[in-house]
């Protein structure tokens, strides 16, 4: 019994002596192959990085040090994984002491056979970021094997990852699969997709070349035969293309035939021609073709050679892709793709109109009050949208952080350009009353006034008006449809300030004698309404609202002295398009604005100049026939 106890305790400890072979099949793939880890191939490792990666975590850590080239190879044959002065056993973990490993360091070409299948791996990692990251490598550029990778590996347990991960495979099934149907069953569950990752993916497939042949090629996938002379296929590249496959001389032109022949005359002759007979074409070939056999000028096709050719010689366009049931589903994708293309992007531009019409709502929809209302032309009404503008920049000067800092912005642009609103009607504006010539040019010099005193207080460089990081970026539907963040704000933000004029309008004691000074200014006086209060308070309402609607303009604008002057014109056309005094008028004058400036200026989106010119030149037009606008104000404060 002791002896039996001895002999078990020596083996226990024998055990623990000896190296542990936490993976025997990474250590036998390493014993075959380690002359090969040594000095690897591009064109040779791809299996042997297969092998080792197949093997598991080990082996990704293996490779991902051969990778970074931190994997050494030791006198007696051990792979060791160096990490700053220590070193690792590249199969067990074991920490080995005293190595003096020679490193490898294998090229661009072989460490990129590694990260791929390092990619690869990372799909099936427990942690989400990771996986994310690998897909990202693989959408980026994927590989065969990634295809291989993906089918292989377990499901994913994000719902977001496994969708984008389906995606990735349907597109590397389309590009790598080895089986045709199941390409075709990939690009049929994506046809009418729009993205630009399926489009990229359907082009190689539709890739063409251009062949001449006397007969149909056999065996190929042919997209279509050539007519020459069609817009297509001119005859001049009909003719490059036989040149080119060598099935005729290079082309002899007119000028170089003449020219050849009369370098080459001797007593009166040239290629047993007569020179008398020049004249005739067919003589002057037949001497041009003498000389070619001579040698003494270079091989040339002739226009009747030239001509001979093309009527023998069949052209076709012969698809890169050999297979017809997958060029034949991609063409059918394409063109689904495509006119959904047409769709997505008539609602991107729709978006973009409703965001302009929104702006310009914004910006209008105090003028609305002041000249619709009052009939008091304002030419400062742009500066009041350059004050809210400033006024949002300082409140972000003074308050760091930015939600905080458009919050008090908000109120604090309304409160300045509702007291300079105030301030121009009892100094300038009430003395003017029912003279609007006198009002205009008074106005005009008010807006030239501010903008110089913006330009003295803030100087004329730009002032920069930063956005929260919530309204950044952009709300994207896919690669076509997105608006940006902001600019569903401001869409919001003139919903609510349409919101507010007709609660005021409506259902307040202030809307209620505004709407009687308009209609009867005499009668409202008599009830014991003061219109010159009215009027002040009605003006310094607009100049508010063009506050507000400043600083979500400066958002996304530049804020300068000549902010304002950048809508005025705008917003003049929305009032008196949609209708003088109507509210609804004015937004129905915005939206139309704003749909004919994003249709005109699709047609040319480099030129805006053009866009604007054509639009004024329309609205001119329409007014000719509508002066009243769209929605023309009725009653008695029509006839005032």
């Amino acid at each position: 019994m002791p002896m039996t106890c001895r002999l078990i305790a020596l083996l226990l400890s024998l055990f623990l002596v000896l190296p542990a072979a936490a993976n025997p099949a990474l250590e036998a793939v390493i014993a075959d192959h380690l002359d090969q880890i040594e000095r690897p191939s591009r064109r040779t490792v791809e299996p042997l990085v297969a092998q080792i990666a197949a093997t598991g975590p080990e082996g990704l850590g293996l490779l991902s040090a051969w990778a970074g080239r931190a994997l050494g190879v030791t006198e007696t044959g051990r792979l060791v994984i160096v990490a700053g002065d220590g070193a690792t056993d590249a199969v067990t973990g074991q920490a080995v002491r005293g190595a003096d490993p020679k490193m490898l360091r294998p090229n661009a070409g072989v460490r990129g056979v590694i990260e791929s299948a390092l990619v690869a791996g990372e799909v099936s990692s427990p942690d989400r970021a990771r996986r994310a990251a690998a897909l990202a490598s693989i959408a980026r550029d994927g590989t065969p094997e990634h295809l291989a990778a993906l089918r292989a590996a377990a499901p994913d347990p994000d719902p977001a990852l496994a969708a984008r991960r389906a995606r990735i495979e349907k597109l590397l099934a389309i590009r790598f699969d080895a089986d045709p149907a199941a390409r075709v069953a990939a690009i049929q569950d994506m046809a009418g997709d729009v993205g630009l990752d399926f489009r990229a993916a359907l082009n190689p497939l539709l890739a063409t070349r251009r062949v001449a042949s006397t007969e149909e090629p056999q065996g190929a996938n042919i997209a279509g035969e050539l007519r020459v002379g069609s817009a297509d296929f001119p005859r001049e590249a009909a003719v490059a293309l036989l040149t080119a496959q060598g099935l005729i001389q290079p082309r002899l032109t007119a000028a170089d035939q003449r020219n050849a022949l009369a370098a080459h005359i001797v007593d009166g002759r040239v290629g047993g021609v007569s020179a008398a007979e020049l004249s005739d074409p067919q003589a002057r070939d037949r001497a041009y073709e003498a000389l070619e056999g001579a040698g003494t000028v270079p091989p040339a096709a002739t226009e009747a050679e030239t001509e001979a050719a093309l009527a023998d010689i069949r052209f076709f366009d012969i698809f890169a892709e050999p297979e017809a049931a997958v060029t034949d589903a991609a063409r059918a994708a394409q063109r689904g793709a495509e006119w959904r293309l047409v769709a997505m992007k008539g609602i991107d531009l729709g978006l973009d109109a409703l965001s302009l019409a929104s702006i310009y709502f914004l910006a209008a929809i105090g003028l609305a009050i002041t000249f619709g209302v009052m009939r008091v032309i304002n030419m400062a009404h742009g500066e009041f949208i350059m004050m809210g503008a400033y006024t949002g920049y300082v409140a972000q000067t003074v308050i760091a952080d930015r939600t905080l800092s458009l919050v008090a912005a908000l109120p604090l642009a309304f409160a300045v350009t509702f007291a300079a609103g105030v301030v121009l009607y009892r100094l300038v504006i009430r003395h003017l009353a029912h003279r609007p010539l006198e009002t205009l040019l008074a106005t005009f010099g008010v807006s030239i006034a501010l903008q110089q005193l913006a330009k003295n207080i803030f100087g004329t460089q730009a002032r920069p008006l930063t956005a929260p990081a919530w309204l950044e970026g952009a709300i994207t539907l896919n690669d076509v449809v997105s608006i940006s963040t902001i600019r569903v704000a401001i869409f919001g933000l003139a919903l609510l300030f349409l919101g507010l004029f007709l609660i005021i309008m409506k259902r307040t004691r202030l809307g209620l004698e505004v709407r009687a000074v308009t209609q009867n200014p005499g009668m409202a006086a008599s009830m014991g309404i003061n219109p010159d209060r009215i009027a002040m308070l009605t003006f310094g309402l607009g100049s508010g609202i063009a506050g507000i609607a400043g600083v979500a303009i400066g958002l996304f604008a530049q804020v300068t002295s000549e902010l304002g002057q950048q809508y005025i014109v705008q917003s003049f056309m929305t009032v008196v398009v949609g209708g003088v005094g109507n509210i609804w008028g004015t937004l129905a004058g915005a939206g139309l604005i704003g749909v004919l400036s994003k249709v005109i200026e699709s047609f040319n989106p480099s030129n805006t100049l053009a866009a604007q010119t054509f639009m004024i030149l329309f609205i001119v037009i329409f007014i000719q026939f509508r002066p009243r606008g769209i929605i023309p104000q009725r009653g008695r404060a029509a006839e005032a």
